[in-house]
């Protein structure tokens, strides 16, 4: 058996459910099974039996769901789910607060592992013990805990799993794949010496079959380092790769820098003045520019991104700008237009439904329409030398003349084969810039941004005022739409983002209708019963391009007052006269995304307010929710995410190719930088060659689309 080899192979009796979920879970190979790590592990040493527990103590507690439902309290109208559960000595109930959808959750006959408070209540039998908003993790029925054992047994290891396949299959399926392997060690051995790291085979034993916690925490130890070391190796490798390319060459470029600052109708920060001159020193490095601009909503990366393209242009060059939504596009081509209104400088717009050129011949101060197929011809001409756009510009129809800079738009959100795509549109390899205002925590930059340069603007423009954020309880949600009223008697706008387009369905989960607001519910809410005298428009992802085009359109124009929307608007939208946000569902989205969400508004001198409306509460949603109060910018909101949540709550892990351990990882600064440096030694001593299994390694990793997926 090699690593791979596939696990049809190895298990020949699969059932067609188990090999659905193993491919979702993209476990292929003895490999993929091996590195499918455990979220954590189960002592039944720690738990304590039902009969013994006591008001106010803290437990952990084993037990099978006899009975749960869920109702709504005729008082309160307070939605809650309870249930009875059991162990060998006894049992005890359980109940859920504003959370109905856990008795779908937990099914009768299920067993799990409930953590929380114990209390008690008046009942018809006297006082009764129960636990309230206990955390829970299911787990199979036969890991009932053998409570009078006087040996402790061994960690019981809980997988990531889905339906069709069980922690208990994955443990059992990895047991005898490890029996039979060999896998060999590709880390330098004076790296492991130094860290004290397990070999790689113990390690993988250590990770699954741990007989002490210190085994397993020491085996993710080695699997942290090992990954942030080799997505350190593989991108410095790349950088130095760059380094030796042949960079696209320009003229004058401090003269044309001090003709595009005179196209402002404003004074550029000091931030945007160090990062227009890391531009054009990159310009003038002699190879290929692959930096990363880094700024909070509303900073102004726009106008950097505006003078790189000025200064190709006008050395008689293109440069092409991606975005991830047409809403983005159509957005920088409106801003690139004001600026170059007096450049003489073409510009396009291509969506995969529009078409458009700057300056129309007609009215010169206007865009215009022109057929797709003539706008590629004038790109393909170089008559137009700065062309906007989306996933389009990758087409292999799209040609340019002379390609010298590409630069994309919260890049995270494009594969890495897209992006690598719009850089062969040359011959040459063109100067790369991209732009993200999803706030990154350093140890994250420090790894999976190593090869790009980084210019970080950390300054907002003078005269926006701090958006006031508040937490709106349910008895203030009326006082909160007083205030959104007069406001927008005052002239201001607003918009409303829901979790969802559609209600879910009532006979899947009628219960969690109300828990979850949607975009088209809400939308004929306000209209028909709170905001009558107000225009109310829609946004959603199902919407055809001219649709969203119009109601854009409407409501920067001032038409339609109220906008209700998805998370479509999440970045770069900018309509200055909208100056208040509200959130529903707030603690479904991730910090960064409620921070992009609030940047919508504040981009004018009006005061602005965010209000954020959970849908469920808890003592860890307003501790999160009350971070996005309080902090100062996004880069701070990064920070504790990182810290009291993960990297991976920062934009989903699945957008940077980090697993769950990788992700851990970056919270420990020391690993990220020590793992940097033994990588910076490798590449300055050019001694990858020495180490051959960790050079195929990383020829492997550079084949695959792991960053920044």
């Amino acid at each position: 058996m090699t690593p791979e080899t596939k696990l049809e192979e190895i298990f020949t009796k699969l059932a067609p459910k188990q090999k659905s979920a193993l491919k979702n879970l993209c476990i292929l190979t003895a490999e993929d099974l091996l590195w499918h790590f455990p979220f954590r592990y189960e002592n039944p040493a720690d738990l304590k039996r039902i009969n013994e527990v006591f008001e106010g103590e803290q437990v952990r507690i084993w037990g099978k769901v006899k009975k749960i439902d869920y109702e709504k309290t005729w008082k309160k109208k307070l939605n809650i789910a309870y249930a009875t559960i059991e162990d060998a000595t006894g049992r005890i109930k359980l109940v859920w607060f504003r959370q109905p959808y856990i008795a779908k959750m937990l099914p009768e006959s299920s067993c799990a592992i409930f953590s929380g408070r114990v209390a008690l209540r008046k009942s018809a039998n006297g006082r009764e013990k129960y636990i309230a908003n206990p955390l829970y993790d299911i787990v199979p029925c036969s890991l009932v805990p053998n409570f009078s054992a006087t040996i402790t047994p061994s960690l019981q290891p809980l997988y990531p799993t889905t339906a069709g396949l069980s922690s208990l299959w994955i443990s059992k399926a990895v047991s005898k794949i490890l029996s039979q392997i060999k896998i060999n060690e590709f880390l330098p051995k004076e790296i492991i010496d130094k860290y004290h790291l397990p070999e790689l085979g113990k390690a993988l034993r250590w990770v699954h079959i741990p007989k002490t916690a210190e085994h397993a925490s020491a085996a993710k130890k080695r699997f942290a380092f090992e990954e942030v070391f080799l997505m350190q190796l593989l991108r410095i490798t790349q950088k130095e790769e760059i380094k030796k390319t042949a960079g696209v060459g320009f003229k004058n470029l401090k003269k044309l820098k001090e003709e595009f600052l005179g196209l402002f109708n404003f004074q550029p920060t000091k931030a945007q003045l160090r990062a227009i001159d890391d531009v054009i020193k990159d310009f003038e490095s002699g190879h290929p520019m692959n930096r990363l601009l880094e700024g909070d909503v509303g900073s102004g990366k726009t106008a950097v991104a505006a003078a790189a393209a000025y200064m190709v242009a006008k050395n008689g060059m293109e440069a092409t700008y991606m975005a991830p939504t047409e809403i983005l596009a159509r957005q920088h081509f409106e801003t690139f237009t004001k600026l170059f209104k007096n450049s003489g400088i073409k510009i396009g717009l291509l969506t995969s439904s529009i078409s458009d050129k700057f300056p129309s011949k007609v009215n010169p101060a206007l865009s215009t329409h022109i057929s797709k197929s003539q706008l590629l011809r004038w790109v393909a001409n170089g008559e137009i030398p700065i062309l906007i756009g989306t996933h389009s510009l990758i087409e292999n129809k799209v040609a340019f003349k002379n390609l010298a800079l590409a630069m994309v738009d919260e890049q995270h959100r494009f594969g890495v084969m897209q992006r690598s795509r719009l850089l062969k549109k040359n011959k040459a390899l063109p100067h790369f810039l991209t732009m993200t205002a999803t706030p990154i925590p350093r140890t994250l930059a420090l790894t999976i941004y190593a090869d790009l340069d980084v210019s970080i603007l950390d300054e907002m423009p003078p005269g926006r005022k701090k958006i006031e954020t508040k937490i709106v309880p349910p008895k203030e949600r009326n006082l909160a739409y007083e205030f959104l009223r007069s406001k927008i008697s005052d002239g201001e706008q607003a918009f409303v983002i829901c979790p969802r387009i559609e209600p879910k369905d009532p006979s899947k989960a009628g219960w969690l209708k109300a828990e979850m607001k949607s975009v088209k519910e809400e939308h004929k809410k306000l209209k028909e019963k709170i905001f009558q005298e107000f225009e109310i428009g829609i946004m959603h992802g199902r919407l055809k391009p001219k649709e969203k085009e119009e109601t854009m359109r409407r409501f920067k124009d001032g038409k339609i007052k109220i906008l209700v929307s998805t998370s479509v608007i999440e970045v770069g939208v900018d309509v200055p006269n909208a100056t208040i946000m509200m959130i529903e569902g707030a603690e479904r989205f991730g910090l960064a995304q409620l921070h992009q969400f609030r940047g919508r508004v504040g981009r004018s001198e009006k005061q602005s307010y965010c209000f954020i409306f959970p849908s469920a509460y808890s003592a860890q949603v307003f501790k999160r929710l009350k971070a996005l109060t309080q902090a100062k910018s996004g880069f701070q909101l990064a920070e504790y995410d990182l810290e009291f949540r993960g990297a991976g709550e920062l934009t989903g892990r699945r957008q940077w190719g980090i697993s769950d351990i990788g992700m851990e990882a970056l919270r420990n600064l020391k690993m990220v930088e020590a793992a940097r440096l033994e990588a910076k030694n490798i590449i300055e001593e050019k001694s990858l060659g020495k180490y051959p299994l960790l050079s195929e390694k990383i020829k492997a990793l550079s084949r695959e689309p792991l960053h920044f997926e």
